[in-house]
């Protein structure tokens, strides 16, 4: 594997390093997601627990703690801040991005890894998520790894791996490749793969990895662990929809164009191609990424909870998909008319969006317009470039665009955006007014960040029982939003006076 550390590989380290860790820590926490991943690593820090998760001072069981132990230890190294809470996320993504070019090598050839790897680190849900302070990038490296040990037969890797996504995510820490690995071997017949497989040392070695925590936490908690993580924040959450309105059967199919934009322009010419007319030596290897790539795709439509960043698992085996396409048509030097359409109908939408983004949101005005730029840019080099059949320029014009759209995105846009997704501005407010005795009410919403920017637990409200926690006598702080203050009623209004704004923030003192 050393042997593979060449040119290409430390330009791809380098290209992934800039765009994953550049403004780490200047953007404040995001609400609700990112404080939650942050607040606790606080509080097994100060509580000196670090099996047992809690917030606000209470047990909690909605995750493993893989992600929580990484962001401890980097307060440990780097201290209690922004860039400590993402640092995981960035470094397991670069991590990632090397990982896929390492294994690219032995799946195809150093150019088509080095492809798919670029496309894997510019593609914006995969980097977006990799300066995030959230769980999914981590899940990715250890699926990817996992899934990359089998079909390289680096099976102990692969044991590892599946314990460690065990450990950070549950039970589709071993559903994922247990599922794919099966569906391969049935497609392919290849069930004397099994053989080979080190069962009988390797299951031995993902049960190390992967329960002693799950034990731990039975035997401490007992049935409330049980009944909560796997009761609800799996099971339930399978079967039940957490947000009604988004249980609708085409929910990943955006979230997949943008996502994997700007290489959703040839992806599906390269899944066709991987699976119809690619040659003999590589349709084994193009077989399996697809059904790693289909099966997680399924998996989540099916699931009747949806967000976004669930998919983000399917990114590494299209991208190596994507790369091993461009490869072939690099070589082939064969004029391709349909990418150039394609992207140009994509960043049209883009460009659409970010015009309305520009009217709902003024304060984005300047960093829409430098993106909109880079894009156009990006389409103009890509028409002209595919008009020449000079693949290999238009592969780095994407790369290169990316790569500036990353740094416009958390220097330009996400600064003026913060204000309104971040409890951070109100918080430094509310320590200015707060007497330090009274008790303090908090919208859900901005419960996390509130917390974890003063250290004060508070007292959580939803929208709909706010019009009960305002008759609570004697005075009284309120942290809600501006659309949760509207829907007061007037009488209620009048019981307020608003000390500080921030944003579509309101600190309240009910005297």
């Amino acid at each position: 594997m050393l042997k593979r550390l060449d040119g290409r590989f430390w330009l791809v380290a380098i290209i992934a390093a800039i765009i994953l860790f550049i403004n780490l820590g200047t953007i404040p926490l995001l609400d609700p997601d990112e404080p939650v991943y942050a607040e606790t690593p606080k509080e097994m820090i100060h509580f000196n627990e670090f099996l047992s998760p809690r917030i606000y001072g209470e047990y909690w069981y909605d995750k493993p703690p893989m992600y929580y132990w990484l962001v401890t230890a980097a307060f440990k190294v780097f201290g209690v801040n922004e860039f400590s809470a993402r640092f995981p996320s960035a470094f397991l993504g670069l991590a990632g991005v090397t990982a896929l070019y390492l294994h690219g090598c032995r799946l195809f050839s150093k150019r088509a890894a080095m492809a798919a790897a670029l496309v894997l680190a510019t593609s914006i849900e995969y980097f977006y998520l990799g300066k995030a302070a959230v769980t999914d990038i981590t899940l990715t490296f250890c699926l990817t790894l996992a899934l990359l040990g089998f079909i390289n037969r680096q099976y102990y890797l692969m044991y590892i791996f599946t314990g460690l996504a065990t450990v950070t995510k549950g039970p589709v820490g071993f559903l994922f490749p247990g599922a794919i690995i099966f569906l391969y071997l049935a497609f392919t017949n290849r069930w004397y793969l099994l053989r080979e497989m080190k069962l009988p040392t390797g299951l031995p070695l993902f049960a190390i990895v992967a329960l002693p925590w799950y034990l731990y936490m039975y035997m401490v908690h007992g049935n409330a662990f049980i009944e909560t993580f796997l009761g609800f924040h799996n099971i339930t959450r399978f079967t039940s929809p957490e947000h009604p309105e988004l249980v609708v059967w085409y929910y990943f199919i955006p979230v997949l164009v943008l996502g994997f934009f700007p290489w959703t322009a040839i992806l599906i010419q390269s899944v066709w191609a991987s699976l119809f007319k690619s040659q003999q030596k590589d349709s084994s290897n193009l077989l399996y990424l697809n059904i790693w790539a289909a099966f997680i795709f399924v998996f989540f439509s099916i699931s009747q909870t949806k967000l976004v960043s669930y998919i983000l698992p399917m990114y590494p085996p299209l991208a190596l998909i994507a790369g091993w396409y461009i490869d072939r048509i690099w070589a082939s030097g064969k004029q391709n008319k349909a990418w150039a359409v394609i992207f140009a109908v994509l960043s049209g939408a883009l460009l659409a969006g970010m015009y309305t983004g520009a009217k709902t949101m003024p304060a984005l005005t300047d960093g829409i317009v430098l993106l909109a730029g880079l894009v156009g840019i990006m389409v103009i080099c890509t028409l002209v470039f595919l008009w020449r059949r000079q693949v290999g320029s238009v592969f780095w014009s994407q790369v290169l665009g990316m790569a500036l759209f990353s740094v416009v995105l958390v220097s330009q846009l996400f600064p003026a955006a913060a204000p309104y997704f971040t409890a951070k501005y109100i918080a430094q407010e509310f320590t200015k007014n707060y007497d330090g005795a009274s008790p303090v009410f908090i919208i859900k919403f901005l419960h996390p960040g509130f917390t974890y920017y003063t250290d004060i637990y508070g007292i959580e409200v939803k929208p709909e029982d706010l019009n009960s926690a305002v008759k609570v006598s004697g005075k009284a702080y309120f942290i809600i939003q501006q659309a949760d203050y509207q829907l007061l009623a007037e009488t209620d209004k009048n019981k307020f006076r608003v000390v500080a704004e921030s944003a579509d923030k309101l600190i309240l003192i009910k005297d």
